[in-house]
């Protein structure tokens, strides 16, 4: 595990508690990336990624890579437990950490990121909104030339909610999301509504 990794876990186990399961997922041509579960306050469960920050993020149309510089980030999710079965969130969370790494995609807040298949079995989303840090884990400051690791929470999105977002914004969607009262936190949650 790099020193940047070991420095994300123990900001994790700080702000979340220890993990009570972990799963690593190794693509071909990548680093492994590891996702942890804790259980949060009453039914929550949260997982997060361990490893997508290993590497800065690199844009793919730079002519050079900068092994120090570049932004670095980690995904959190939060759902409620016993709802559905999320624990087989593990891999797909893995793929979108490894997203950086295998299709050269900077992961920003206001992004998609898309799975093609269901967040877990049944679930109504394959997409998600990355959402801005510091929240719930607050940025991890790296010396410097690096940059600091930024934890990004991952809302879970609909289809119908991910082609409006792609139409209106991600800022509108969340909009949306607080004016209509979602709990984005709930497994089974329909569509909000996106008529005006």
């Amino acid at each position: 595990m790099s020193d940047v990794s070991l420095l994300v876990a123990a900001r994790l186990s700080s702000a979340l508690g220890e993990p009570d399961a972990r799963a690593s997922v190794t693509f071909l041509g990548t680093d492994r990336i590891e996702v942890l579960r804790f259980q949060g306050e009453g039914d929550l469960v949260r997982y997060a990624t361990l490893g997508m920050s290993a590497q800065p993020m690199t844009d793919p149309t730079a002519a050079v890579t900068d092994p120090v510089r570049g932004p670095r980030a980690e995904l959190v999710l939060s759902v409620r437990a016993g709802l559905a079965d999320t624990d087989k969130v593990f891999r797909p969370l893995a793929v979108l950490a490894a997203s950086p790494q295998v299709e050269g995609v900077v992961v920003a807040p206001g992004a998609s990121l898309g799975l093609g298949e269901p967040l877990w079995p049944g679930a109504p989303f394959e997409s998600v909104l990355v959402a801005a840090s510091g929240g719930l884990v607050e940025d991890l400051e790296l010396g410097e030339p690096m940059d600091p690791v930024r934890f990004l929470p991952l809302l879970p999105m609909t289809a119908n909610e991910a082609a409006w977002k792609r139409v209106h914004g991600a800022a509108a969607l969340e909009e949306r999301w607080l004016a209509r009262g979602t709990d984005l936190r709930d497994p089974l949650r329909g569509s909000v509504s996106l008529a005006d």
